[in-house]
C-alpha cells in the first residue's frame, strides 16, 4: 500500500512550525512526487485568527491575521509544477471546538467556500475539497454540516469531490495537550459500525471519499476497524482511503515521526482490508528529508526502500 497523498499542516495547531518558504516548499513538493505522491491536501485554511490566505471578510469576521504570504496560491502554483493535485480545507473557527455546536463551523465556511473557489478555482491543480471538521463518534449536528458544506463545494466547483478524514475512538484517542497516552472508555465494533452507517447514510450524496485517522486504536485492532471501514464504504459507493500518521502516538513526547515498522504495520492492515488509497498526516513534518526532526528523512529512507519491494 503505497501513500499517494498528504496533508500539509501549515497552520501548525499543535506540532511546530518550520517557517518554509516557497524554496523549501518547492523541494518538498519535489520530495513528495519522488515517493508517488500525487495529492496534497492543506488541512485547513485557517484556525481561529490564523489564516493561510488574505480573507478580508475572515479578518473582518473573525478577527484573523493578514498572513504575510498568500499560501493557498502559493501551494496551487507548486502543485501545478511539479504536477499534483490540491484539496482545499476549510476553515476552522475554533468555536465548535468551545462551545459543541457544529452550527458556527457551516456558518464560517459558507463564505469562505464561495471566495476561495472565486478566488483559486482557475488553478487547473485545484481538484478537491477537504471538509476539516474531525469528529470520530454520532457529533451532534456534524453529519448535516459535512452534508451541507459538502453540497456547498460541489456546486460551486462543478462536482469536485470532498472527502473528509474522521478518527476512530480508540485507546489512543486522548487530547494532545494531555500527558496520558491511552484511555479506558473506548468504542466498540459494533457501536463503530452503527454509528458510522448512519453518518455514512446522511452525508453520501455530498461526500465522496472518508479516510479514517489510522493512529488511535491498537496496532492488533486495525483490520477489524478497518473491515467494517471499507464494507460501509462499499455499502454507501463512497472511497475508502486510510489516513496513515507517521507521527507516534505511543510515546509521552508528542508528536515525533513514527518507527517505520508501525507506519508498515498500518500499511499493510490497509492493503488487506482493500482500501481505495492511503494519504498520510504529514509527509514535510514527519517524512520529509528536510524535515526539523532528523528521524524524518530516516523515515523517508526506509519507506523508500519498502516500496521498491512492492
Amino acid at each position: 500500500m503505497r501513500i499517494t497523498g498528504t496533508f500539509i499542516d501549515e497552520i501548525s495547531h499543535d506540532i511546530p512550525h518550520q517557517n518554509w518558504g516557497r524554496e523549501e516548499w518547492d523541494r518538498d513538493f519535489a520530495h513528495m512526487k519522488a515517493i508517488g505522491i500525487d495529492t496534497v491536501i492543506l488541512i485547513r485554511s485557517g484556525y481561529r485568527r490564523f489564516i493561510t490566505y488574505p480573507s478580508a471578510w475572515l479578518q473582518d469576521q473573525y478577527g484573523c491575521y493578514q498572513p504575510p504570504v498568500d499560501l493557498v496560491e502559493m501551494y496551487l502554483q507548486l502543485a501545478e509544477k511539479h504536477g499534483l493535485k490540491f484539496y482545499f480545507g476549510l476553515y476552522d473557527s475554533g468555536k465548535y471546538w468551545d462551545t459543541g455546536v457544529m452550527q458556527h463551523e457551516i456558518d464560517a465556511n459558507r463564505y469562505v467556500i464561495d471566495e476561495v473557489w472565486q478566488k483559486y478555482g482557475h488553478y487547473s491543480s485545484f481538484a478537491g475539497w477537504y471538509l476539516s471538521m474531525e469528529i470520530s463518534r454520532q457529533t451532534k449536528g456534524a453529519a448535516s454540516a459535512f452534508r451541507i458544506l459538502g453540497e456547498q463545494c460541489k456546486g460551486v466547483s462543478g462536482g469536485l469531490p470532498t472527502f473528509i478524514s474522521p478518527w476512530i475512538d480508540g485507546k489512543k484517542a486522548v487530547m494532545a495537550a494531555s500527558s496520558n497516552l491511552t484511555k479506558n472508555d473506548v468504542v466498540s465494533l459494533e457501536q463503530h459500525e452503527t454509528e458510522w452507517n448512519e453518518i455514512f447514510h446522511e452525508i453520501h450524496t455530498s461526500v465522496d471519499a472518508v479516510a479514517f485517522q489510522d493512529g488511535h486504536i491498537d496496532y492488533h485492532e486495525l483490520e477489524d476497524f478497518f473491515t467494517i471501514n471499507k464494507k460501509l464504504a462499499d455499502k454507501y459507493n463512497m472511497q475508502c482511503w486510510t489516513n496513515a500518521e507517521s507521527f507516534d502516538r505511543d510515546m509521552p513526547i508528542k508528536f515525533l515521526p513514527i518507527k517505520f515498522e508501525k507506519l508498515k504495520l498500518k500499511l499493510d492492515a490497509a492493503r488487506r482490508a482493500g482500501y481505495d488509497k492511503a494519504i498520510t498526516f504529514e509527509f514535510s513534518h514527519f517524512m520529509s528529508p528536510q524535515s526539523a526532526y532528523l528521524q524524518a528523512g530516516h523515515l523517508y529512507n526506509r519507506y523508500k526502500e519498502y516500496i521498491e519491494t512492492l
